[in-house]
């Protein structure tokens, strides 16, 4: 690959992610504001998408029971995508779209918080997956792209990348992820502690 090339696709991404920050940074500000309150009310956060998307919800969910920046008490979050068992026996029994809505019912709990990845706002299992958060009086996120599909008008806080292209929109989707979980752990625990066994940090090669 020429450099033209590596260029044009890393010129891409930061002309979107300046996007973002001009015009959702209220939409933003509302999800990390709502992921905040649900765990300060001792409930938990739920991520759930399609392909890539669903690798997002896993790793995000990953974040808050482990750590992002540095050692903290657990977060309780968990990915609606990894569970292999309930996921076949789901769209075998009782058809793809339930594979999310499914789950939800089993262990939605209101206050609790469904974050939903989606670069098309059409996948009938996450349409299916907001109904059902709904009636469980689980709140809901969407990091969407483009208009937003369908998905914009079922959420309660939809964040539409301004990108028709998938691959910018999910990693869009990823950063806005990492600075809401950022968010959470600083406004629980405070800023970056002396004890951190972040090697960026402990090295002093990052600032904050």
């Amino acid at each position: 690959m020429g450099s033209m090339g590596i260029r044009s696709g890393l010129s891409e991404l930061a002309t979107v992610a300046g996007l973002v920050a001009e015009t959702l940074r209220p939409e933003i500000t509302e999800y990390a504001t709502r992921a905040l309150g649900t765990i300060a009310g001792g409930n938990k956060l739920m991520f759930c998408g399609n392909g890539g998307s669903a690798a997002d919800a896993q790793h995000l969910a990953a974040e808050y029971v482990v750590r992002l920046a540095w050692k903290r008490p657990a977060l309780p979050a968990l990915a609606l995508t990894t569970d292999t068992s309930v996921l076949t026996a789901c769209a075998n029994d009782r058809g793809y779209d339930e594979v999310f809505a499914r789950q939800i019912a089993a262990l939605g709990r209101p206050g609790d918080l469904l974050v939903m990845h989606s670069t098309s706002g059409e996948s009938a299992n996450l349409i299916e997956a907001a109904s059902r958060a709904r009636q469980r009086s689980v709140a809901t996120v969407g990091l969407l792209a483009g208009d937003g599909g369908q998905l914009k008008f079922l959420v309660d806080v939809a964040v539409p990348v301004p990108t028709e292209r998938v691959s910018r929109a999910q990693e869009v989707h990823l950063a806005i992820g990492h600075i809401v979980c950022r968010y959470v752990e600083e406004s629980l625990f405070g800023d970056v502690p002396t004890h951190t066994d972040d090697p960026l940090h402990s090295e002093g090669q990052l600032s904050t």
